[in-house]
């Protein structure tokens, strides 16, 4: 009897514990995990038999597939950056929001400072250089680190 109710469940543990989700990243490779939560642009999930929770930026993700209901979930579109004159694409995301992205290059520079314009004119100004500069490489995220000194650093990220 104990064996009966021992192997029972075992099999339920594993129908629990078993892969639920299917994530798509936009660079092709797919996971299977099991899907928590999806909360300030960052999804939750762990991996099969583990309890620990890995997150990833939404802009990784290309869409999220329930297994047992078959329903695709569309998180994002991927971006694509071939000049640049697209600057407007490039997303500037903070650093903990870069989760899953490639770091493909590291720059630095000195912002913008224009007598009688205000500092929010030229952190805007400083953003559009850095994003032209970035989409002229392909790449279409950063994350700007600015420096005490007047000076930044960019951390391109891609697929």
């Amino acid at each position: 009897m104990k064996v009966i109710y021992f192997t029972l469940s075992f099999l339920f543990a594993n129908i629990a514990i078993s892969q639920t989700h299917q994530i798509t990243k936009h660079n092709g490779e797919e996971l299977d995990v099991n899907f928590i939560k999806h909360e300030n642009d960052l999804l939750h999930y762990s991996l099969n038999g583990s309890h620990e929770e890995i997150k990833i930026t939404k802009h990784a993700v290309s869409h999220v597939t329930n297994k047992k209901t078959n329903q695709t979930q569309k998180i994002s579109n991927k971006i694509i950056v071939n000049s640049k004159s697209d600057y407007k694409l490039v997303k500037v995301l903070p650093q903990e929001k870069t989760i899953g992205l490639k770091q493909v290059a590291n720059f630095s520079g000195v912002s913008v400072k224009t007598k009688g314009e205000p500092p929010i004119a030229q952190q805007k100004r400083t953003a559009m250089l850095i994003k032209t500069k970035s989409a002229s490489n392909g790449y279409p995220f950063v994350s700007i680190i600015e420096k005490d000194n007047g000076k930044y650093e960019v951390v391109a990220y891609a697929y």
